[in-house]
């Protein structure tokens, strides 16, 4: 037995589910943090209950929530489908399947991480279909380790938390209160910067690369994925309020208008990717829906199809908003980033930087609360040493990027899409981490 399949064997008996490594972090933050802090440990509970259901952050897990859904969605209708058949259909081995994979979805999350993330679950289940009809031999787990990859790649694109609150106007000097910092890094120094562009260049010439290899020395069998169920057709009825649900025409009609509304907010940002957040990609998503599905009726049985796979995120998303609600109140964040600051010089600062993002991005797997909490003291420290501040912010973005291979909460569309279990997927993710861990800090010692 070769070293990787044993590897890959050890790793999935000693895993976990997702959820339970959520409960288990939440019980380590817990202690350390009432150790760390002198808070009582009623306070600690009384930040602690009062985290799980934070008004702001539950609006943005319900709109993780719907971006799965109707991604999913919009993988049962018949045009999305005849697309990626397009596209996967010259594949015929393993190697291939892994690298296209990999390549496409780093591509798509480059530009949007949450379309990177639908687009990389979508295009794995489809394979495995059509790996499974051809009788073609597969490694379906590292597929889907591919198709995870973009949530390693995305901090450095347009739409990264970090660099896009900093080229807001004023942003840098109200989070730092300090009046002597520029009042905002702008995307030509953040994402096209030529350090970026250097790392971005590496990533999609090396892991669909390393994609490739693995799918060449990994042991394969035909795989056993069923072929997403489709509704049966849905006669028009005759009378009644019902014949509406069943029209063809309502429902494309708004989706049409949807789509030119989305077209149109889109010209009208004139080069400003700002307008691109949850809230337009799932508009999106909704507006080709309604246009490509067959009918309303139709539409809402791929929903509560595709509903199902929200569970892991409906229930995992407010326990970790209370172990970020424990590491604000225990201090933790800051004792985190403050002891590599105090180690850290000009040279190593950014090394260290990206460390502690990617330590604190396994308790809090968001980028934006990330970047709220963790990022007025790496400005801080960048300023007192006299590192370039959008090298700094890169730092940062690199980092809490880099542990979502190791952190499964973002896998959970991908898990629930492909029938894949985290523990399948890590072992090959583990991999592209230690790759990705050696370009940034290459990249970061360079320039």
């Amino acid at each position: 037995m070769s070293f990787a399949r044993k590897y890959a064997i050890w790793f999935k008996r000693i895993l976990p589910s997702p959820f339970s490594i959520a409960l288990l972090l939440t019980c380590i933050v817990f202690f350390v943090a009432w150790y760390n802090s002198e808070q009582s440990a009623s306070h600690l509970l009384k930040e602690w209950q009062e985290g799980l259901w934070n008004s702001n952050l539950l609006a943005f897990a319900f709109q993780m929530m719907l971006m799965l859904v109707l991604g999913y969605t919009l993988a049962l209708t018949h045009f999305f489908e005849r697309i990626i058949n397009t596209i996967i259909h010259p594949i015929k081995t393993n190697a291939q399947a892994a690298g296209l994979v990999a390549l496409t979805t780093i591509i798509v999350a480059l530009f949007n991480w949450g379309l990177g993330l639908i687009f990389g679950a979508i295009i794995v289940r489809k394979i495995g279909e059509n790996f499974t009809l051809r009788k073609l031999e597969l490694n379906y787990p590292l597929i889907g380790a591919s198709g995870y990859v973009g949530l390693m790649v995305w901090h450095g694109g347009i739409s990264g938390s970090a660099l896009a609150k900093a080229a807001e106007n004023n942003h840098i000097q109200q989070i730092t209160q300090n009046s002597t910092l520029p009042d905002h890094i702008s995307f030509s120094e953040t994402v096209f910067s030529t350090m970026n562009l250097v790392t971005t260049v590496l990533l999609l010439l090396i892991l669909p690369g390393v994609a490739y290899v693995l799918g060449r020395i990994s042991k394969t069998q035909i795989p056993s994925i069923q072929t997403v169920k489709k509704e049966e057709k849905v006669e028009s009825l005759s009378e009644g309020a019902e014949r509406l649900d069943t029209s063809k025409i309502i429902g494309k009609l708004v989706g049409i208008i949807g789509v030119v509304t989305a077209v149109y907010l889109a010209i009208s940002a004139r080069n400003n990717l700002g307008f691109i957040n949850p809230n337009y990609i799932n508009f999106c998503l909704l507006s080709l829906n309604l246009m490509f599905h067959q009918n309303i009726r139709r539409f809402l049985q791929s929903v509560d199809q595709a509903i199902q796979g929200a569970s892991g995120i409906l229930i995992q998303f407010p326990l970790y908003f209370g172990i970020l609600a424990l590491m604000q109140s225990g201090g933790l964040i800051e004792s985190i980033s403050q002891g590599f600051i105090t180690l850290s010089n000009t040279f190593t600062l950014p090394i260290y930087t990206f460390i502690s993002a990617g330590i604190v991005n396994i308790f809090v797997p968001s980028g934006g609360g990330q970047w709220a909490l963790q990022g007025p003291i790496i400005l801080d420290a960048a300023n007192q040493l006299n590192v370039p501040l959008p090298k700094i912010i890169l730092a940062l973005a690199y980092g809490d990027q880099i542990t979502n291979m190791l952190q499964p909460f973002w896998a959970l569309p991908l898990l629930s899409i492909t029938g894949l279990k985290a523990k399948e997927i890590l072992p090959y993710s583990l991999l592209f981490m230690l790759v990705g861990i050696l370009i940034f800090i290459s990249v970061l010692i360079r320039f």
